[in-house]
């Protein structure tokens, strides 16, 4: 067994027992594969696993990689049987709008309405409407992108009145921390605003929440998304 065939497996062991801690179901979590650092050659080898879904956050590097993988490459080991379904989760720049509403299923990190504006009017017509989540700054950290807790109804509405964009719930990178108490209390409150816009008319299914640091602590509090890079492919290699 390779090294990312091993730990594929030991991260959907993890998630499987934090499932079945929270009395939820294993497959009621998805697992997004953050590849972003990472080779066409190391996506491959995960897809041969059964990986299907992964993760990228710079446009350019995430291109050529679709483009590489659109068509069965020399390492790939056999046929593409399965759709590989890809899911932007970085911080989004306005001139790379038009590469994320083209070539990707999922957007997580929605912060503002002009960058929901411009993928919805990027989004082909002839694709299905662009899955979105809104990033949320739940520990406040001036470095990280997102709305603030308890403006993200602004641009829910933003959001639901684009045809090409379909809202599909919250997202959120904590601070890394240890302290799985605070963990938890960062996922809560996304639950908890996700909760909150249900009850105000908006039904939205996705938590995209925890990593592989903190994963457990985020299924414990309702994540149906989590993004594991490290725990997958190993330290990030930097370009």
């Amino acid at each position: 067994m390779t090294t990312i065939a091993a730990n594929l497996q030991a991260v959907r062991q993890r998630i499987t027992r934090a499932a079945q801690t929270a009395g939820r179901s294993p497959s009621a979590i998805a697992l997004i594969a953050v590849s972003k650092t990472w080779p066409a050659a190391c996506i491959a080898e995960a897809y041969a696993c059964g990986q299907c879904a992964f993760g990228e956050s710079y446009a350019q590097e995430a291109w050529e990689k679709i483009a590489r993988l659109e068509h069965p490459p020399i390492e790939w080991q056999g046929p593409l049987l399965r759709p590989l379904e890809w899911h932007f989760i970085g911080p989004i720049q306005s001139n790379k709008t038009r590469v994320l509403a083209e070539r990707f299923q999922w957007v997580h990190s929605v912060a503002r309405g002009k960058i929901a504006q411009r993928l919805n009017d990027a989004r082909p017509e002839a694709l299905p409407a662009l899955n979105v989540c809104i990033q949320v700054n739940v520990s406040g950290e001036a470095s990280k992108s997102g709305v603030q807790p308890g403006e993200e109804l602004e641009l829910v509405r933003a959001i639901v009145a684009l045809p090409r964009l379909k809202l599909r719930g919250l997202m959120a990178v904590p601070e890394p921390t240890p302290d799985v108490k605070l963990q938890r209390q960062r996922f809560a409150l996304l639950r908890e605003l996700r909760n909150g816009l249900g009850a105000a008319g908006f039904a939205l299914d996705t938590l995209s929440m925890g990593m592989s640091d903190d994963l457990e602590s985020a299924i414990l509090e309702g994540a149906t998304m989590v993004r594991v890079g490290t725990a997958i492919f190993g330290p990030r290699q930097e370009n």
